[in-house]
């Protein structure tokens, strides 16, 4: 268990909130103060409705140097496991000799735990995306939060054998209370550098152009097994972009691998 290091953002923060209350001590006017922690609020919550922010505490964004220089690239799955989906998604990156990190639900692990066996089974990576994918997982208290992310590990592990080392909140929004519990299990949380908007988006070569415009070494992708989209022929948008996008990923030299196997 490691010991929690609050970000500069949160330090800062509790700073105003002392500093504040002294000087209302010392005959600061009650309106400046509220002002100034009313602001500090709203600040912390859109860092929370920004998933690519950094000010609530670590947030992997993009891969390691030593993985650019490899030119590795990380394509992550959420949402998942998916009986529907799942196992074409898996049949691609096979054909592609790719490798991908699943964040799967911890729900869904459990009424389909053969698909997350045989996610690993093929060797891919298995991590925390909490275990009932809750809408207002970024309103949850520390019990709750706890509470979802360690029945999650558990399921996983139990299931697998693989105990996940990445965690991605329910559409990447959070508190700052999910720190805290994030490095309590030594959990490093993962964002992403782009995504295709999957789960909104019908049309392929829209999702396809999202991920591949300015597309380098490092970047972390975003796709969904579970939630998907679907196309006008009703096929999970998913399956009609990996295939393309792991030819394209393949012909700049860019190889995908897990983030656990990632240089």
């Amino acid at each position: 268990m490691s010991r929690w290091k609050p970000s500069f953002a949160l330090q800062a923060s509790a700073a105003l909130h002392l500093s504040a209350i002294a000087g209302m001590a010392t005959g600061l006017p009650a309106s400046w103060a509220a002002g100034a922690v009313v602001a500090n609020h709203a600040l912390l919550t859109g860092a929370g409705l920004w998933p690519r922010s950094t000010l609530l505490g670590s947030n992997m964004l993009r891969l390691s140097q030593a993985a650019c220089e490899a030119n590795q690239i990380a394509i992550t799955i959420d949402d998942g496991p998916n009986p529907e989906v799942t196992p074409a998604v898996l049949e691609i990156l096979d054909t592609a000799n790719a490798k991908a990190s699943f964040f799967c639900i911890g729900r869904l692990v459990e009424l389909h735990p053969y698909l997350a066996q045989e996610i690993i089974r093929r060797g891919h990576s298995i991590e925390n995306h909490s275990y009932g994918h809750r809408h207002h997982f970024s309103l949850m208290g520390l019990k709750s939060l706890r509470r979802e992310i360690v029945k999650t590990q558990e399921i996983i592990s139990q299931t697998t054998g693989y105990l996940p080392a990445y965690f991605r909140a329910p559409a990447g929004l959070r508190s700052p209370l999910l720190d805290p519990v994030l490095q309590s299990l030594d959990l490093k949380l993962v964002s992403w550098t782009r995504r295709g908007f999957d789960t909104m988006t019908n049309d392929p070569n829209k999702i396809l152009h999202r991920l591949q415009i300015g597309l380098t070494a490092g970047d972390i992708l975003l796709l969904h097994d579970g939630n998907c989209a679907r196309t006008i022929k009703n096929e999970p948008v998913v399956i009609s972009v990996l295939a393309k996008l792991l030819e394209n990923l393949n012909f700049k030299g860019l190889k995908p691998v897990s983030l656990n196997c990632a240089a």
